[in-house]
């Protein structure tokens, strides 16, 4: 049995990080490992953490720094650890940015939940 998808989530709004983390939980094989709301803090623990987590989902906008910021810190990772970005900011001019800072993927929160749900049960899929 494939175990499930280590998942940390950087969003500072409560409300979405509480709705996030269920609707994902519920609907697909991921595990939240933890959050934060700053870039410090997640660049932090997902930098001193590599062996605890498969996937990051990164907003742009936070209390303090922001996702691209994250991105940028985090660009030397190890090809199985992931980073998607989930923003109500994704032009088309933000996910060019994002992608050359190394996001795997980037959604919309008002338009790709599906699509993010999608991706978390593909990467579950190849999770060992």
């Amino acid at each position: 049995m494939p175990r499930r998808l280590r998942t940390y989530l950087v969003e500072d709004n409560k409300t979405i990080r509480e709705n996030l983390i269920a609707t994902l939980e519920d609907l697909t094989d991921v595990e939240t490992v933890g959050h934060a709301s700053t870039e410090s803090a997640a660049t932090s623990w997902l930098q001193d953490n590599t062996a605890d987590w498969d996937l990051a989902i990164v907003d742009i906008f936070l209390q303090e720094g922001s996702g691209l910021g994250v991105l940028e810190k985090l660009r030397k990772r190890e090809p199985a650890k992931h980073l998607v970005v989930l923003s109500n900011y994704a032009t088309p001019n933000m996910r060019e940015r994002c992608t050359q800072l190394g996001a795997n993927r980037v959604f919309d929160k008002s338009q790709d939940i599906d699509a993010l749900i999608d991706y978390c049960m593909e990467r579950s899929s190849n999770i060992r």
